[in-house]
């Protein structure tokens, strides 16, 4: 299990959305928000996409700052962010498996399998179909 914690610089600009940089991560992962929940959540995001990346073209990361050591104006406040990356790539696999079943119930012309082993003897018999040995 990957996770990683990187310090979120949160800024307050002049149209009143919160613009969101990784002071480690350069302009990176960098987003914002319409408000400091939407910027959390835009943050948490950003972060997670920059993480997933990275470990994808083996990209050396940074290490995380002392967060006494990340200089912030009165306008700006830090706030630790949290990502693990093996949840996340767990999700990208559950997404992907929901669409293929969603693809497989719209492409077909029989009536909709709601139970679990109809589905599972459902996809057995369209991937025979579509992928014959």
């Amino acid at each position: 299990m990957m996770t990683y914690l990187y310090y979120a610089l949160l800024t307050f600009n002049p149209e009143g959305k919160v613009e969101v940089t990784f002071p480690d991560l350069g302009f990176g992962a960098a987003t914002f928000g319409t408000d400091v929940p939407d910027a959390l959540h835009m943050a948490h995001d950003a972060l997670e996409g920059y993480l997933l990346t990275a470990e994808d073209y083996n990209d050396k990361l940074p290490k995380t700052s002392d967060p006494r050591t990340i200089e912030h104006g009165k306008d700006q406040f830090l706030v630790p962010i949290e990502v693990n990356t093996t949840i996340a790539r767990e999700r990208e696999n559950e997404e992907k498996e929901r669409l293929h079943l969603a693809k497989a119930v719209y492409n077909s012309k029989s009536p909709i399998l709601t139970n679990p082993k109809d589905i599972e003897k459902y996809l057995s018999e369209d991937d025979n179909k579509n992928h014959p040995q």
